[in-house]
C-alpha cells in the first residue's frame, strides 16, 4: 500500500503542475469596463483562433482540476483506512 500511496502522491504533484502550467497559458478575463461595453464579437475579430484555444485550455483545466480533486480524496480514503 506504501507503494500506491507513493504512486499516487506523485501523479498528483506531477498533474497539479501540468495544472498550473495550463492556467498560466490563459488569458485574462478581466478586459475592464471597455469590454462590457463595447467589446468587440469573438466570432468576427481575427482572434477568434485565440478564442478557441481559450476554450481547449479551460476545457483541459476543469479536466485537471477533477483529476486532482479524486486523486486527493483518494490519497485520503487510502491513508486513513491503511
Amino acid at each position: 500500500m506504501k507503494t500506491l500511496e507513493l504512486v499516487l502522491n506523485i501523479v498528483l504533484v506531477v498533474v497539479s503542475v501540468v495544472m498550473i502550467i495550463v492556467v498560466l497559458l490563459q488569458k485574462s478575463k478581466s478586459a475592464g469596463l471597455g469590454a462590457a461595453f463595447g467589446g468587440e464579437s469573438a466570432s468576427l475579430s481575427p482572434k477568434a483562433k485565440s478564442a478557441s484555444r481559450d476554450v481547449v485550455l479551460q476545457k483541459i483545466t476543469i479536466v485537471l482540476a477533477v483529476i486532482i480533486a479524486l486523486l486527493a480524496l483518494g490519497l485520503t480514503v487510502l491513508t486513513q483506512f491503511v
